[in-house]
């Protein structure tokens, strides 16, 4: 039956596509509680000449854009797999995570560079304003961490993990401007400020380099950490009918959807479709990889060149060896 040229959906492929609704709800609430603090800081840290609190501000305004790419992601993941994107559109999951990881990574730049320039000439800083931004920060921080952190449990999302470090970075950083308030309060001394505010910045580059290593393996489609490629082969292997894996790769998609396809040469006397059967079952059951591409052959019609002569070459080796045992001695 032929498709017509204008549907919508390509039913020749699995819907390729995530329902995130926890983690929708969640990031609507952080990103107008966000982008109202934002505001609040920026005017703040302008007023108040205070490098922390400037550099918290340019880190939320980041926050946003980085909520808003998290947002993007979410509902285009909603949408089905089609003739051109096959995959669907989950893989724009990961594109933002990496503009999120590089955006905070860039961000910790520019404020560890202002701190260095600060510590070698202290300006002065309207304590009061600077420290009472800074406890409402502290506030809004903690609380939109610990959602981003239960949402985060609930449904495996690499948006919602880079969210996450924002916010936590945010929480660092409001720690941070109000511990500089205090000892430039006691102590006068001014370079608390900058300080903190480079060590801060250290914290969120941590952060922001972890999400992006993690989005640049998946876009590398490198075999997800969880997983051991050769021992995934050797559970293969042990299926009735299998004699050898090759040509085997495994990757995700987004984070926790997962692909996996191999190339096996199987025994002419056993039903293809009860070896495919049990190697699927196999993969779901303890690997959770329910999306597979399994390609049967013979090694007499497919024997991929050499290699297919090496095995062939052991497989007369190993016969022979069991036809005379004494070959052994």
């Amino acid at each position: 039956m032929t498709q017509p040229a204008d549907s919508q959906y390509d039913y020749h492929h699995l819907k390729h596509m995530k329902e995130q609704t926890r983690s929708k709800r969640t990031l609507w609430i952080t990103l107008y509680l966000t982008l109202f603090f934002t505001i609040v800081e920026v005017i703040g840290g302008l007023l108040s000449n205070s490098l922390a609190l400037l550099s918290d501000s340019a880190h939320m305004i980041s926050d946003v854009i980085a909520l808003g790419l998290s947002m993007t992601a979410i509902y285009l993941a909603r949408r089905p797999s089609n003739a051109k994107y096959t995959f669907g559109y989950l893989r724009f999951e990961i594109i933002a995570a990496f503009l999120n990881g590089l955006a905070l990574c860039v961000i910790s730049v520019g404020i560890f560079i202002e701190g260095v320039r600060r510590l070698l000439k202290p300006e002065e800083i309207d304590f009061t304003l600077m420290l009472t931004i800074a406890s409402i920060g502290f506030a809004v921080n903690l609380v939109l961490t610990l959602v981003l952190s239960h949402s985060n449990h609930e449904e495996e999302n690499l948006n919602i993990q880079s969210a996450l470090w924002h916010f936590i970075g945010d929480l660092l950083s409001s720690v941070g401007v109000i511990v500089s308030a205090v000892i430039i309060f006691f102590t006068g001394w001014l370079f608390a400020d900058p300080l903190i505010s480079v060590i801060i910045g250290g914290i969120i580059f941590i952060g922001g380099f972890k999400i992006l290593k993690k989005s640049i393996y998946i876009l590398m489609e490198t075999v997800p950490e969880q997983f051991n490629l050769d021992e995934i082969r050797s559970e293969l292997a042990k299926v009735e009918g299998v004699e050898d894996v090759h040509e085997m790769h495994l990757w995700a998609i987004s984070s926790d959807h997962y692909s996996l396809t191999a190339h096996m040469f199987v025994r002419a006397d056993i039903q293809q479709f009860c070896i495919i059967l049990a190697v699927n079952d196999m993969l779901a059951e303890k690997y959770g990889i329910t999306h597979s591409t399994i390609q049967m052959e013979h090694v007499n019609i497919h024997p991929h060149g050499e290699y297919g002569k090496q095995f062939l070459k052991q497989q007369e080796e190993k016969n022979h060896q069991e036809l005379n045992p004494l070959s052994l001695l």
